[in-house]
């Protein structure tokens, strides 16, 4: 077996950010890049990659987990991939450890890492959210199954291909009598009035901030930046901004190109929701305040003073 193979999962942003994962560990190992996707190839054929596979049968036009397994499962045996990458969305959640077991594998979900050391993979996982990471290595033969987290490597960092890849349709056998499932409308979240994970910029505020009154002036910060206003969660359970706006484990995970986080002294579950930002930048007047440790520029100082400062700055530099 040879290869990596990444599983694209339609309209899932989280998609691109598996393919980056897939590039970087091709590239590691010296190996080829395949790309497979349910119906359509998701536009994934302008990429920098050997293969792009569209699997097909009526039977796949709805997600069932047994048609999904059996189709990708054909899929691999035929093709032989040692790695398969997904991204780690509630679908793969739901189908991928049974497609991992049809292989005697596991699979190993929500990866933050990877590293490939000696043609060997290290992958490396959170635990306890995020309190511990773990370097976990593959045994027994291959193929082996992982899943990466959002947010975890950048979708704007793919290659792209010097020539469109030409998408193969692989056709698939599947007896409908096997499928358990009777598939309804897919899950659709209420819309919210703001998706961070789509902005740029994202200026987040935490409880260093005292109080709902003082919420402006931050506001007045991300206006002048163009950009999101966002909290950590004790803000959103004070109801001093709503619960769309909360960054975390219990929030969005979010990836913009500068994250600036106000008044947050780090609490590792919200880490895990802003730790994909290109850029991070921390103000506090706690030095020892855990977010600096990731953060790429920090300013320690009275939030009550820098913010003002830097709104006016940057209003006098536009």
């Amino acid at each position: 077996m040879s290869g990596v193979l990444v599983v694209m999962e339609q309209g899932n942003r989280m998609s691109w950010e598996a393919l980056a994962a897939g590039q970087q560990l091709a590239t590691g190992l010296n190996v080829p890049l395949s790309a497979a996707a349910v119906g359509t190839s998701e536009g994934v054929e302008q990429k920098k990659l050997d293969h792009v596979y569209v699997v097909e049968n009526p039977a796949l036009k709805a997600y069932t987990p047994d048609g999904y397994t059996a189709a990708l499962e054909q899929l691999i045996r035929a093709k032989q991939p040692e790695y398969v990458v997904f991204p780690h969305t509630y679908q793969v959640r739901d189908f991928a450890p049974k497609l991992a077991t049809r292989f005697g594998q596991v699979l190993v979900s929500d990866a933050i890492d990877l590293r490939v050391e000696g043609g060997a993979v290290t992958v490396v996982r959170q635990l306890f959210q995020g309190k511990l990471n773990a370097d976990v290595k593959f045994g027994g033969a291959a193929p082996y199954f992982l899943s990466v987290q959002a947010g975890a490597f950048r979708a704007d960092a793919l290659v792209a291909a010097d020539a469109p890849v030409a998408a193969e349709s692989f056709a698939v056998e599947l007896d409908p009598a096997k499928i358990r499932t009777k598939p309804e409308e897919p899950f659709r979240e209420s819309q919210r009035a703001v998706d961070l994970t789509a902005a740029e910029i994202i200026v987040s505020v935490g409880r260093g901030i005292k109080e709902k009154e003082n919420i402006g002036m931050v506001e007045e910060l991300a206006q002048a930046l163009g950009a999101e206003l966002a909290a950590s969660r004790p803000i959103c359970d004070n109801g001093w901004l709503p619960m769309e706006r909360q960054v975390g484990s219990s929030g969005q995970t979010v990836s913009p190109k500068v994250y600036i986080a106000v008044g947050i002294s780090g609490a590792i579950q919200h880490l895990v929701g802003m730790k994909g930002a290109k850029t991070i930048v921390a103000i506090n007047k706690d030095p020892n305040a855990p977010i600096f440790e990731v953060a790429d520029y920090g300013i320690v100082g009275d939030l009550f003073e820098v913010v003002p400062a830097l709104t006016e700055a940057v209003k006098k530099a536009k």
